[in-house]
Parts: structure tokens; sequence; C-alpha cells
């Protein structure tokens, strides 16, 4: 397909998120805020395919039912209150219930599993731990509930005039999660598992072993989607979009960075989560830079954008998120950072927009007084009315195809 044929049809655009937990969706929510507001021509909300992870599916999803990046900010980050029929504010604190139905099963196995443990013991007076080994089965496969996730993103579909059935989707979505026994990843949303609830789906993808039980569905056993793959966005690349937009907000921090301070000490000070935390970003970095890397070679047609955190940025790396200052600080910063980087990088940026239609505001790039969480009231009063605009924009748009 050639540029100028590209042109005359309006751009089949693609987005992936990839996860990272509470802290991943805050992040998403201010950069797609971003990228709507900077970009004209781009609907965050009118892709052609999402593609979500954990915390990234339940952005994805709530955007795949025409919730805005603006809207979600109201529902995850801002303090507005509740209003009686509108959608109920999300709060972290859903993700620390425990596990009950799987704490109680365990427990419920233990006096057994300790007889036979004895009696193996006291009949073949072989080694402690190999008699005592079986105990192993009492540890729960998680400790905390995520059906917290399920419930609200259903509540929230029901109150917002959405709708939890992929198969009533305008536009397509696809959630990644892995099946335990067999380790390979299953799109929700495909042929064949989109009679699932998107909510369950997004449920499953989000399922951090050790964290979370593994969630049950159809007789199979799902964990965490990005066991095999950090964004899966190649399954938007293989439903053919020009233009990819990826989001990840799980980094490395360089805490030898230019701007951090000598007396910051080093990482390993910190003690076990963080050292384990930069070791698992590091392994999703290299994981996405693979990707990309893959990606430009096998589809060098499709102009893709990747959109992450500056590595030398210690908030976001030693952040509490269940903190709800921490959270408005978080997507505020993800919010100007995005802006900021599509100022700096607007005569790159340009020409790629250029050859699908879009095209960077400079006006809005260069307005330092505007911000997404921390808004003055008729900045605030005027973002709704543009977000209300857009919407019935989208909806008699959606009513006259």
């Amino acid at each position: 397909m050639t540029p100028t044929s590209r042109r005359k049809r309006p751009p089949k655009i693609g987005l992936a998120l990839a996860g990272g937990g509470p802290l991943a969706a805050v992040y998403e929510i201010g950069v797609l805020a971003a990228l709507s507001e900077s970009i004209e021509g781009l609907d965050v909300n009118d892709a052609a395919i999402y593609v979500g992870i954990s915390a990234g599916g339940i952005i994805a999803s709530a955007l795949a039912n025409g919730i805005t990046p603006h809207q979600m900010c109201r529902l995850f980050i801002e303090s507005d209150v509740e209003a009686a029929d509108g959608p109920a504010l999300f709060k972290p604190e859903i993700l620390l219930k425990p596990a009950g139905a799987e704490l109680r099963k365990r427990l419920s196995m233990l006096p057994g599993l300790l007889a036979t443990s004895v009696f193996h013991y006291a009949r073949h007076r072989r080694s402690v731990f190999s008699s005592f080994e079986r105990l192993k089965e009492a540890l729960p496969a998680g400790v905390f509930s995520g059906e917290g996730i399920h419930h609200y993103l259903k509540s929230t579909f029901a109150r917002t005039g959405g709708t939890n059935d992929f198969r009533k989707l305008t536009r397509k979505l696809v959630i990644v999660a892995t099946d335990l026994d067999t380790g390979e990843a299953v799109r929700f949303g495909e042929a064949g598992w989109d009679g699932v609830p998107i909510s369950l789906a997004v449920q499953a993808s989000a399922a951090v072993p050790g964290l979370f039980p593994p969630v049950e569905i159809g007789g199979h056993h799902f964990v965490d989607g990005a066991l095999r793959k950090t964004m899966h966005a190649s399954i938007a690349l293989e439903d053919g979009v020009d233009m990819l937009f990826c989001v990840n907000a799980i980094v490395p921090y360089n805490a030898r960075g230019k701007d951090q301070a000598k007396e910051a000490g080093k990482l390993s000070s910190g003690g076990l989560l963080d050292v384990l935390s930069q070791t698992l970003r590091s392994i999703l970095q290299s994981r996405v830079e693979s990707g990309m890397a893959s990606y430009e070679r096998s589809h060098p047609h499709v102009d893709i954008f990747l959109f992450q955190p500056n590595q030398d940025d210690a908030e976001l790396f030693f952040t509490n998120i269940f903190s709800y200052s921490n959270r408005r600080r978080m997507c505020e910063q993800a919010y100007q950072n995005t802006r900021l980087m599509l100022l700096e990088r607007r005569a790159q940026l340009g020409p790629k927009l250029a050859r699908h239609g879009l095209r960077l505001k400079l006006g809005v790039l260069r307005d330092t007084s505007l911000t997404l969480v921390e808004e003055t009231p008729s900045r605030k009063a005027l973002a709704r009315l543009g977000q209300t605009l857009d919407d019935l924009e989208r909806y008699l748009k959606v009513a006259y195809s």
C-alpha cells in the first residue's frame, strides 16, 4: 500500500496498552489524555482495535466502551463526589481484599496433608523434608482477590451505557491472559473466546501469580497476560493497522541519571522490594525493546509510536500508588511529560502523523497553563464542555453510520 493510497481513507489506528498494576493505569490515563488533546484527528475512543494486558486491559476496555481519558481521570484519580446515578469511583484498595475462597480452600487441606506427611515419615523414616514436602500444596495460589476488578468494570459499563460483551462493541477489543496449564497466550475477544464477559477477561489478565489466584473460565485457569509478552502489540499489527500507539508504564529506574543527587545512594540499599522491582522492570523493558525492533522489521509500512516514562524518574519508581495525592501527581506528571515529549520531538513525529492526515496542535502543546488533574474551575468547565461535544459527535457518527 502506497502512502498516497493510505491518505485517501482514514487511517486504521491501533492502541496497545501494557500492564503494571494501578501505577500503569494512572500513567496510561495521563498519556492518553495528552494524546487526545494534542493530536488533531486522533480520537482514542475510535481506534480500530484495542489490545490490553492487566491494568492496560482496564483502560483498553474503558476506551472501547466510549469512556474518554478525561472521564477515566475523574473515575480513577479525581475526588469528585459520586453521583447517585453515575459510575462509582475506582478505589485501588479493592485490589487488597483477601482471597477468602482460596485461603479457606488451602486451610481446609492442611489437616489432611499434615496427617499424610506424618504417616509417611513414621512409615518410611526418610528425610523430614521429603515427607513433609507435600505441605506446599496448602500454600495459597494468591493472597488477594481480583474479583473487585470484575465487579467494578461490570458495574461501570452498565452505569455508563456501555457493554460487558465483546460481541456488542463497535470496535475490536482484545484482552490477553495466559493459560496456566499450557503457558499459551489466550486472546479474549477473538473467535472462541468472545463469549467471556469483558470484566472477567480483564480480571484473568490481571491475575499476577502469587498475588491473585488464577481465574477459572470454561475449565481453564488463567493468570497475567504479560507472562509471554509485555504488550502483545503484534495482535494489532496482525489486524492490519496503519498506525499503532503503544503505552508502557514500567521501565527500569536509572539511579545514576544526570538529574539524580549523588547522595541518593544505590537501589540495593532499599532492600528486597526495590531490588525485585528493578529486576522485573529491566526484564519487561528488555522485552519491549526487542518487540519494538522486531515490529519495525516485520511491519516497516506501519508507523509505531511508543510512549513510556523517563528512566530517571525517581518519583515514578518510588511512589506509593495507593496514596490518593500520589495518584493525582503521577497522572498529572504523565500528562505533562507526554506533552513535553510531543513538543520536543515534533520534527520527527510531525511528518509521520501527517502521512495519515493527523497533526500536532502546537498551540496546545505550548500552552503551559493546561493541566489534567490540578485544573482551574474555568478549564475544568471548558474541558467538560469539550468532552460532551466530542461524545455527542461520536454518538451521532455511530447512529448514522
